[in-house]
């Protein structure tokens, strides 16, 4: 019994070793071409695997871009949470979770682009498409509790307005005359719009 354990236990590390080696070489070329440049022949070499054996773990270079941006986002929602934690001021608090999700999507504006557009329009029944929609939850989640610290903000409308300022920050990142903005733009061109939803 312990050998087929043993077996198990190898073949699983087999597994993770090819998809770090994937999400490292997608990582690192999607970083210096763009994803739209990038071929999954060139990911699959670069990793050292077979394509048949890429297509294992992802299916479409959309789905690539999921596994390598994913795990990005999440560390972004981790900082902003924390940010969040130390500032009183609500809509500074909103803007300190949605800053470093801004940070993460303008590192390569058009793979950011394409991530978001992949994240919206993808099969949501993918896993890495849920995963994308499990971390916008997430962070919706987590600007509703920012805005819950005003008492005027009823709890229902909490999580409603948290959901307007998702797709308040998913337009602002994802439309073409946005492209040219900084960060910091980008950040107040937020802040302009929630402050409008906010209670006075």
């Amino acid at each position: 019994m312990p050998v087929a354990s043993h077996s198990v236990g190898r073949r699983e590390r087999n597994k993770r070793d090819k998809l770090d080696r994937i999400v490292a070489a997608a990582s690192e070329l999607f970083a210096e071409h763009g994803v739209d440049e990038v071929t999954t022949q060139q990911i699959a070499d670069k990793a050292d695997i077979g394509t048949g054996t890429l297509f294992l773990y992802a299916k479409t270079k959309g789905e690539l871009l999921l596994l390598v941006q994913n795990a990005k986002y999440v560390k972004a929602l981790e900082q902003g949470r924390a940010d969040a934690e130390t500032v009183p001021d609500v809509l500074d608090a909103v803007l300190a979770i949605v800053r470093p999700i801004v940070e993460c999507n303008r590192v390569q504006i058009d793979n950011g682009r394409t991530y978001l557009r992949e994240m919206i329009f993808g099969d949501p029944e993918e896993p890495r498409h849920s995963e994308a929609l499990a971390i916008v939850a997430q962070t919706e989640e987590a600007i509703a509790a920012a805005l819950r610290r005003d008492e005027r903000v009823a709890e229902g409308d909490a999580a409603t307005l948290a959901h307007i300022v998702s797709a308040v920050a998913f337009l602002s990142l994802a439309v073409s005359v946005n492209i040219g903005l900084s960060v910091e733009e980008l950040v107040q061109d937020i802040r302009r719009q929630v402050e409008v939803l906010l209670p006075r």
